[in-house]
C-alpha cells in the first residue's frame, strides 16, 4: 500500500513545478501564461505520462457529512444552499469560477501524444486524463447547468474562446460521456485500488448517468425529459458490468453490529472487496485528514434521517405507537442496525475519554459517530489514517436498482436480491420484496417525493429509503434532492432529539442524570430538587442567556418537544425552483467576458 504513496511523494517536487507553470494567472477562465512548461522537454516517456497524472489524484475527494441537506439537523457553519435560500448568495457576492484543474488537464491531453512506446500504456494515461476531465466537467454541470466547454488549454490571445458564451447542457453532457468512454475502454481494469482503474471509471460513468437521466426525467421544464432513459439505460449498464464482471462484493468483516461501521474506520481499504477507488491515507507518511469531527463538532443528524431507518424486522418506525415522541434512548430499540452504526447510542465512548459522551442539544443531540476514529491518536485535528472510499461497491449496486426501477423494468425480485438486498443482508435486515413495496407505498416517503409516479412508484421510494440509509453522511443527499427535483425538501425546519420536559436528564444510558435544560440560568426550578453534589455534576443548556435573549435551540412546544433552531425559525428558508437548483455566475466573470455570458438558469 505504501510503495505508490512512496513513489509520488517523491514526484512531488516535479508535480509542483508542472503545476506551478500551469496554475498561475487565474484571471478570467484561468488564462494560461504564454510562459510555461515545455512540452518537448518533459513528454518523452510513459513514465511522464504517469508523473504528470499523479498530480491529478489531488482533484479526490471523500465527504464526511451531508451539508446542506435534510439529512443535518443544524449546522454551525451553515452551507452555500442556505445562504442562497436565504438571500445570502447573490451574483453580485457570488464565488467565481476556477478552470485550474481543467487547464492542467488540457494541456497534457494536448501533449500526451508525444511519447513513444506502447500504445495501450500511452493510451491508458490518456484514459486517466479524461476520467478527470469528465469529473470537472460532472461538477461544472451539477453547479451551473450550461457552461463553456473546452477541450484544450487557452492560451491568452485565444480572445475569441476566452469570451464564448456557455454551450448547451446536452454538448457538455455528451462531452462528458465521451470521455467517460474512452476512460472505461482504454484505462487498465488491474491495478492498486487507490489509482484510477477500468472499474472507477465505469462506477463514475454508472454514478453520473443516474444523476443525469434523474434530473431530465424530473426537472421536465428543461424540455430533456425524453432523453431521460437512454441515460438511465446507461447507469443500469454500466453498473450492471461492474456486477458481473469486476469481483466485487459487499463487506461483512465484523459481523452484523460491525460491519457497516468497520467499512468507514479502516485503515486499510485495499483489502476491502467492497473497495473500487478510495484515498490512501498513511500513518508513517504523516498523510491524513480530519475525521474526529464528525462527533458534536459542529453539525448533528436529523429526526427526518433517523425516522427513515426501518425497524430490525423490516416494518416502518414511523408505524410505531408514539414515534414521534420516542426518546434518545427508545429510538434505537430494535432497529436497522446501520442506525446503531451511524448515530451515536447513549453510552458511546470515546478511546480518548475517560467516561461515556455527553451530547449536546445545541446541534439536535442526534451525534454522528459514522467515520470517527477507534484509535486515539486519530482524535486530534488532521490526525487521522482511516481510508476514505470515493467509489463503494454498495453505491454500484443503489444505482443499478434505482436506474431500473426509474425506467420501469425491475420487475424482478431477482433485480432487488442482486442489488439493494446484499446491502440489507450485510445487516441481517430481512429483504426488500418487490410485491410488498409495490402494493404498500409509504405514506411517509410519499409525501417528501409527489413527483414520483407510475405503476414502480413504490420500489422507487423505497430504493431512495435505502440510499438515503446506506449512503447516509457520505455526501450525497443533496444531490440527490436536487435531482429528484425535491430540493423544497431543504425549505423544512429540520428536528433533533425529542425531549420531555425541562429538566435534568440521561443521556448517556447509566441511568443517572448528565445534562438539564433550562428556560434560563435564573430558573431552575426543574432541578431544585436534585442533590448538590448531582446539579453540580450536570451541563446545563439554557433556551434564553441571562439578557433575555434566544439562544441557538429551542422546544418545539416551549417546555418540550423536538429540539428545533432559533436561526431556521428566526431567519426562514425558502428554495425557488428552479433557481436554486443551480448557482449564480458571478457578476465579475460576466463583465470579464465581454457579456456573452448568460446568468445561470433562474437567476
Amino acid at each position: 500500500m505504501k510503495t505508490y504513496i512512496n513513489d509520488l511523494l517523491k514526484r512531488l517536487p516535479l508535480l509542483s513545478v508542472i503545476f506551478l507553470f500551469l496554475g498561475c494567472n487565474d484571471d478570467f477562465m484561468d488564462r494560461v501564461p504564454t510562459t510555461s512548461i515545455s512540452s518537448e522537454s518533459f513528454f518523452n516517456s510513459v513514465s511522464d505520462l504517469k508523473t504528470y497524472t499523479d498530480g491529478f489524484y489531488s482533484y479526490l475527494s471523500s465527504p464526511i457529512l451531508d451539508g446542506g441537506s435534510d439529512n443535518i439537523a443544524h449546522h454551525n457553519s451553515g452551507s452555500t444552499i442556505d445562504q442562497m435560500m436565504r438571500g445570502g448568495i447573490t451574483p453580485q457576492n457570488a464565488a467565481v469560477w476556477s478552470w485550474t484543474q481543467l487547464r492542467n488537464i488540457n494541456f497534457f491531453l494536448e501533449n500526451y501524444n508525444r511519447v513513444t512506446g506502447n500504445k495501450a500504456d500511452i493510451d491508458h494515461y490518456a484514459g486517466i486524463a479524461r476520467f478527470f476531465r469528465a469529473r470537472f466537467y460532472i461538477e461544472k454541470v451539477r453547479t451551473y447547468g450550461d457552461v463553456p466547454w473546452y477541450s484544450h488549454s487557452l492560451k491568452t490571445l485565444d480572445t475569441e474562446l476566452l469570451h464564448k458564451k456557455q454551450d448547451p447542457r446536452t454538448l457538455i453532457v455528451d462531452s462528458i460521456f465521451a470521455d467517460l468512454d474512452f476512460a472505461v475502454e482504454h484505462i487498465q481494469p488491474k491495478g492498486h485500488k487507490s489509482t484510477i482503474t477500468k472499474w472507477a471509471a465505469l462506477a463514475q460513468m454508472a454514478q453520473f448517468a443516474l444523476y443525469e437521466g434523474t434530473f431530465r426525467k424530473y426537472h421536465t421544464y428543461l424540455g430533456l425529459d425524453q432523453t431521460a432513459a437512454s441515460f438511465l439505460e446507461k447507469a443500469a449498464n454500466a453498473a450492471d458490468e461492474i456486477m458481473t464482471k469486476g469481483e466485487f462484493s459487499i463487506s461483512k468483516t465484523g459481523g452484523v453490529d460491525r460491519a457497516y461501521r468497520e467499512l468507514f474506520i479502516s485503515e486499510n481499504l485495499q483489502a476491502n472487496p467492497e473497495t473500487i477507488l478510495y484515498l490512501d491515507y498513511d500513518k508513517s507518511l504523516n498523510v491524513r485528514r480530519n475525521a474526529h469531527t464528525v462527533l458534536d463538532y459542529e453539525w448533528a443528524l436529523s429526526q427526518s434521517l433517523m425516522e427513515t431507518y426501518l425497524m430490525k424486522d423490516g416494518t416502518r418506525f414511523t408505524e410505531q405507537h408514539n414515534y414521534k415522541t420516542k426518546d434518545i434512548h427508545s429510538i434505537f430499540e430494535n432497529r436497522d442496525p446501520r442506525l446503531s452504526q451511524t448515530f451515536m447510542v447513549p453510552g458511546f465512548q470515546s478511546v480518548n475519554a475517560e467516561s461515556p459522551h455527553r451530547l449536546k442539544p445545541t446541534l439536535g443531540g442526534y451525534n454522528q459517530i459514522k467515520f470517527y476514529p477507534e484509535v486515539v491518536d486519530m482524535i486530534s485535528w488532521e490526525a487521522a489514517y482511516t481510508d476514505a472510499f470515493v467509489f463503494r461497491y454498495a453505491e454500484i449496486l443503489l444505482i443499478y436498482a434505482e436506474a431500473k426501477a426509474e425506467l420501469g423494468k425491475l420487475t424482478s425480485q431477482s433485480d432487488l436480491d442482486r442489488s439493494v438486498n446484499l446491502l440489507r443482508e450485510r445487516v441481517n435486515m430481512p429483504k426488500m420484496l418487490l410485491s410488498q413495496v409495490q402494493s404498500d407505498i409509504d405514506p411517509v416517503l410519499k409525501s417528501y417525493f409527489r413527483n414520483v409516479s407510475g405503476e414502480q412508484a413504490g420500489v422507487i421510494l423505497e430504493i431512495r429509503r435505502e440510499r438515503r440509509i446506506e449512503l447516509a453522511c457520505e455526501g450525497f443527499r443533496q444531490t440527490d434532492l436536487f435531482r429528484w427535483e425535491s430540493g423544497a425538501l431543504l425549505e423544512d425546519q429540520q428536528q433533533g432529539m425529542y425531549v420531555k420536559g425541562l429538566g435534568a436528564m440521561d443521556v448517556t444510558g447509566d441511568g443517572k442524570v448528565d445534562i438539564a435544560i433550562l428556560a434560563s440560568s435564573a430558573e431552575t426550578g426543574p432541578i431544585s430538587s436534585l442533590p448538590e453534589d448531582v446539579k453540580k455534576g450536570l451541563t446545563l443548556y439554557y433556551l434564553k442567556d441571562d439578557n433575555g435573549n434566544n439562544t441557538s435551540f429551542y422546544l418545539e412546544n416551549g417546555t418540550n418537544g423536538h429540539i428545533m433552531f432559533t436561526v431556521a425559525r428566526d431567519n426562514k428558508k425558502d428554495f425557488v425552483a428552479p433557481k436554486h437548483y443551480y448557482y449564480p455566475i458571478a457578476n465579475s466573470e460576466m463583465v470579464l467576458n465581454g457579456s456573452n455570458l448568460v446568468q445561470s438558469y433562474g437567476w
